[in-house]
């Protein structure tokens, strides 16, 4: 298999109070690889609300082609590649929002709800390099 030019993905969920936490997992492991471990951390609202973050860092190569080939089931991907150069911060991390909803359903859908970043390879730390490396990988699944 080919290398991919991501040194990790890190996914991200908030359950709030309103929220089945069950239900929140499984929209997040729509996009983890089988039995893939999720972090929890219990935190408080404005009004003292229970919210509970889940989240994964998915570092194996394998794993990490895992989670980019569910991003690429997206129906708007050539959107998400025109807007890459606005995708992209400081640090050459690649954000995506996904919808919550849809990913519980096993859809791949853009939204809220789930926070996608993966910190993109590049040598030298360019930015140019970093949108390069990117778009050809997005393409390539």
């Amino acid at each position: 298999m080919s290398s991919v030019p991501f040194h990790y993905v890190d996914l991200r969920a908030f359950c709030y109070a309103t929220e089945d936490e069950k239900r929140v997992e499984q929209a997040l492991r729509t996009y983890l690889p089988d039995d893939y471990p999720i972090e929890r951390t219990t935190s408080e609202g404005h009004y003292g609300d229970r919210i509970v973050v889940l989240s994964a860092r998915v570092e194996n190569a394998d794993d990490v082609r895992h989670v980019l080939a569910r991003v690429s089931d997206l129906d708007d991907i050539e959107t998400v590649l025109e807007e890459l150069d606005h995708r992209l911060d400081d640090n050459n991390a690649f954000y995506l929002t996904l919808d919550k909803q849809a990913a519980f359903r096993g859809e791949t859908v853009r939204g809220d709800g789930l926070t996608l970043r993966a910190k993109v390879e590049a040598y030298p730390a360019k930015r140019e390099k970093a949108l390069s490396n990117a778009r050809e990988a997005l393409q390539s699944l």
